[in-house]
């Protein structure tokens, strides 16, 4: 069997069983790719076809025995790809993933690469906090990527902070990313490394009628890091609320709400915010200045 028709026959394999996608990929060819060259150890970036393809290479019994097992757990487990490879790619930056964590794939990192926020920055913007930082990716992407930047990634989770350490640590970040367990902005100790410049929130926004709905791929993620309450907007109000008294003027918070912008409208009518372009359209992702959020609390 060539490497090619291995994963020809695992992505018709994952379509069969009707696994879902949304953890790295989007289809099944390429989430079969993904675990194939992962398992034999080749990049992912392996050529399948034209002219330095890779396609036709010939594999031994026991590396396509090998890759098929994984495939096999995709469909029994119905896991993440992520979580049976303990990896997971953002914007071309590797990391680490366990079942602790979901599965990184926010968008606030494809705007920060990308520039999508740079026209709200200062020259004087030092300090980023990433609450509810899960694995660190974001907060490991924008030390990346502002050099000049101190960044402090916060979660509520202990696990998902010790998962976060291995990223930051990975990544060679541990002088510019400070790693705290608070509950939202509440925390002193999180509060004493403040007022901050740019907060960047992926929070827990899928409303409760959706939690219920989700595919067994997204119920293997922690609930705690999904959940936002009957409209998705439970912590949510909680930052609007709290953020502008950790900012400093002329701050910005990045906030990603997924599919709820019916609900964020719903229960901020009011509130002057905008809505960012990504790759998943201009209603994903929104910033909000630290003098719009003060509307809220007048």
């Amino acid at each position: 069997m060539t490497l090619l028709e291995l994963i020809e026959s695992g992505a018709q394999k994952l379509t069969d069983a009707k696994v879902s996608f949304g953890h790295g990929t989007t289809n099944a060819f390429d989430e079969a790719a993904w675990l194939v060259l992962w398992s034999l150890g080749l990049p992912l970036d392996t050529p399948l076809d034209g002219p330095d393809s890779k396609g036709n290479m010939p594999l031994a019994l026991v590396d396509s025995t090998q890759a098929a097992t994984l495939l096999e757990a995709r469909v029994q487990t119905r896991k993440p790809a992520a979580y049976l490879t303990h990896e997971a790619w953002l914007q071309g930056v590797a990391f680490y993933v366990d079942e602790r964590v979901i599965v990184p794939r926010s968008l606030i990192a494809e705007l920060i690469v990308e520039g999508g926020i740079d026209y709200w920055l200062q020259e004087s913007t030092h300090t980023v906090l990433d609450l509810c930082t899960g694995n660190g990716s974001l907060a490991v992407i924008a030390a990346l990527t502002y050099p000049d930047t101190v960044v402090t990634g916060s979660d509520l989770s202990a696990d998902a902070l010790a998962v976060a350490r291995i990223n930051v640590d990975k990544h060679g970040l541990q002088d510019r990313i400070t790693l705290l367990e608070s509950d939202g902005l509440r925390s002193p100790v999180l509060q004493a490394h403040g007022p901050f410049d740019l907060i960047l929130c992926n929070p827990p926004y899928v409303n409760a009628q959706s939690l219920a709905e989700l595919p067994a791929e997204y119920r293997a993620e922690p609930t705690l890091a999904l959940a936002g309450g009957n409209d998705g907007m439970d912590f949510v109000r909680t930052v609007l609320a709290d953020a502008p008294h950790h900012m400093t003027p002329g701050g910005v918070l990045v906030l990603e709400i997924g599919n709820e912008r019916h609900h964020f409208e719903a229960a901020f009518p009011h509130l002057e915010v905008v809505w960012l372009e990504t790759s998943a359209g201009e209603d994903q992702v929104l910033l909000v200045t630290r003098e719009s959020m003060t509307t809220l609390q007048q």
